[in-house]
């Protein structure tokens, strides 16, 4: 998604272009800021709508991938082809989601919860016994807890059975659990994701949800890091956060791609602007790249974020978290987040309450 220097020189030139009249109409208009702003906000509703689209199948090929109920459940060792299967299935509709949760969580809050909301923060309000049905502890990381749930990290078990109302991760393993899983906690999650997609059709997004929901998403990715630590990370059962990272900054850009004719429609400001933005999103993607696989670099030992050593900072984890921590400072001249705060300043769009 990143944009060349050729292409934002063209986009600069087709804005300034658009902005003069037509030679020879009756009707001589400059295209307005009112028409920047329209453009834009169609072009990321069919972004976000073609991510809800994939996020919706995804859901349903996974409820479709559990095994039938049998008497003695499932697992990754009598079923691995469905199990596989179901993983595949679910990494799709992680990606579709992480792409537009900055919107997402903007317009759908109730349903960002269940959808997206941790193991943690559910348990924290009701406890859950029952990993399988729909109730209580849902969403995607609920059945990520249930798919991953013979391979998830020792930091993560040290975290979660210090919980009050904690229950240990577990595959189905009666026939009974079987079918809740399939027909209640994997239903329920297809089923919040064809309402997302389906009610989002109809929606008049405006631009505030559409760029400063992505802008948020790029202040959030400091936290993803910084609960590595604690084993608290989002995707933590399938080892997958630097994915959905990724996914994110990918989102971000795509966004942006879709505003900056606007923003280079403010003339050298505009330009500089459109600069530090692009500039902000390939230092963070290209660090991102650097790293094979899905997964967060290994803690080095010891890791404090309060009080890092050089020797941590200079690890492949160290040198990631810093990056992110700067980069998603909106305070800091100069960083990611600064810049496409300012861009959307520079455009008069309104701040989220």
């Amino acid at each position: 998604m990143r944009i060349s220097a050729c292409l934002r020189s063209g986009l600069a030139i087709a804005a300034a272009a658009l902005s003069l009249p037509a030679c020879g109409s009756d009707n001589e208009t400059l295209l307005t800021d009112a028409k920047y702003e329209q453009n834009a906000v169609q072009d990321v509703k069919l972004f976000i709508q073609d991510n809800l689209d994939e996020f919706a199948a995804a859901t349903a090929e996974l409820q479709a991938a559990a095994p039938e109920p049998d008497e003695d459940g499932w697992s990754a060792t009598t079923d691995e082809e469905a199990v596989d299967a179901m993983k595949a299935a679910w990494k799709k509709a992680r990606q579709s989601y992480e792409r537009v949760e900055g919107a997402i969580a903007v317009i759908f809050p109730d349903l960002d919860y269940s959808t997206d909301a941790r193991y943690d923060a559910f348990i924290e309000v009701t406890a859950d016994d029952d990993l399988f049905d729909d109730e209580g502890v849902t969403g995607v990381h609920a059945v990520e807890r249930i798919l991953w749930a013979d391979q998830i990290p020792e930091p993560v078990l040290a975290f979660e059975s210090a919980l009050a109302s904690y229950s240990p991760a577990a595959f189905p393993a009666t026939e009974a659990e079987a079918a809740a899983f399939k027909d209640e906690l994997c239903a329920r999650l297809a089923a919040d994701a064809e309402t997302m997609r389906s009610d989002f059709k109809n929606l008049a997004l405006d631009a505030p949800s559409a760029y400063r929901g992505v802008i948020n998403s790029i202040l959030e990715q400091v936290e993803k890091t910084s609960k590595a630590a604690t084993g608290e990370e989002e995707s933590r059962y399938a080892q997958y956060t630097l994915a959905d990272m990724r996914a994110n900054v990918a989102a971000g850009e795509r966004t942006y791609q879709a505003f900056q004719p606007w923003v280079l429609s403010k003339g050298a400001e505009g330009e500089e602007v459109d600069e530090a933005v692009l500039a902000g999103f390939d230092r963070l993607s290209s660090a991102y790249d650097a790293i094979e696989g899905d997964a967060l670099p290994p803690l080095p030992e010891g890791w404090s974020e309060q009080a890092p050593t050089e020797e941590q900072l200079a690890t492949p984890f160290g040198k990631l978290f810093s990056l992110v921590e700067h980069e998603s400072d909106d305070a800091t001249p100069g960083t990611l987040a600064y810049d496409m705060t300012r861009s959307a300043d520079l455009l008069g769009i309104d701040a989220l309450p």
